[in-house]
């Protein structure tokens, strides 16, 4: 057999693969949810965009643009940013979860995974849960920021908490679409170069920085219908008591399900094909 027939003959399944039951496969995620955390614990400058991140906007929104926004009053406009940027920190960060995936691809490192006996969602769904977790490192670090600088929580820890799922739920759909993109394009350069100009509309024609009321009638039309809107405004309602919250909180929810019923399918099928 010559060796263009060997190269070109197809990968057969691995023994058990497809027949992984529900046991085997939640022991998979949590071990590969364990490899995750460690390369985290090897590699602490990953956690840089989670920790430093949030502080830097804070400072800077606050302090450079929110005299401007709030017409002079920082306080208030301290209350209206913070919830705000728990719709801008899960958008961030799932935005580096394409890149690391496409790395990872371009590193070999999936190819240790084709050989394993194991489900391939399995891989994904591990880097969404380890991913969601730093949403939530990142959110608490935004909290503390925003209690420092004069953060007022009007309502009561169960409804901040509400807030921080709502945010994290939202989030951890994104992950799904940045996590098909890193399975798509093929190089980091790319899917971050795509990513950003995919999340620069979505944040700044959004609620997340400033009231909507002074924008074109265009853009307020688009800002309505924006998903980050309906959070920003959905985490304010939240924790501020004032206006509506089961509206922006459904239409939150129900972007969530859809982006992820769309998004996830089709990106475990990519890396099936892939890997």
């Amino acid at each position: 057999m010559s060796a263009a027939t060997v190269s070109s003959a197809p990968v057969k399944a691995l023994p058990g693969e497809g027949r992984i039951g529900l046991r085997a496969n939640l022991r998979h995620i949590g071990a590969l949810v364990r490899r995750n955390a460690l390369q985290i614990k090897q590699d602490p400058e990953s956690m840089f965009d989670a920790l430093l991140m949030p502080i830097v906007f804070s400072l800077l929104f606050v302090y450079v643009f929110g005299g401007a926004v709030a017409q002079g009053d920082r306080s208030a406009y301290v209350n209206y940013f913070i919830p705000g940027m728990m719709a801008m920190g899960g958008l961030n960060i799932a935005m580096s979860v394409g890149t690391g995936v496409n790395d990872d691809f371009n590193k070999g490192v999936m190819d240790r995974f084709r050989t394993m006996p194991i489900a391939r969602s399995s891989v994904l769904i591990a880097k969404l849960i380890v991913e969601t977790g730093r949403m939530l490192v990142s959110t608490v670090v935004l909290l503390v920021m925003g209690f420092i600088m004069g953060f007022d929580l009007k309502t009561g820890p169960v409804e901040l908490l509400a807030a921080v799922a709502l945010a994290l739920f939202f989030g951890s759909s994104l992950t799904w679409i940045f996590m098909l993109l890193g399975l798509s394009l093929k190089t980091p350069q790319a899917v971050q170069g795509l990513g950003f100009l995919v999340i620069m509309p979505l944040q700044f024609g959004s609620s997340i920085f400033a009231p909507t009321a002074t924008m074109p009638g265009w853009l307020q039309s688009f800002t309505k219908y924006n998903p980050l809107s309906q959070l920003a405004d959905g985490a304010r309602a939240l924790t501020s008591g004032h206006g509506a919250v089961a509206h922006p909180v459904t239409m939150v929810v129900i972007w969530a399900l859809a982006i992820t019923v769309v998004t996830a399918p089709l990106a475990v099928a990519k890396f099936r094909n892939k890997t």
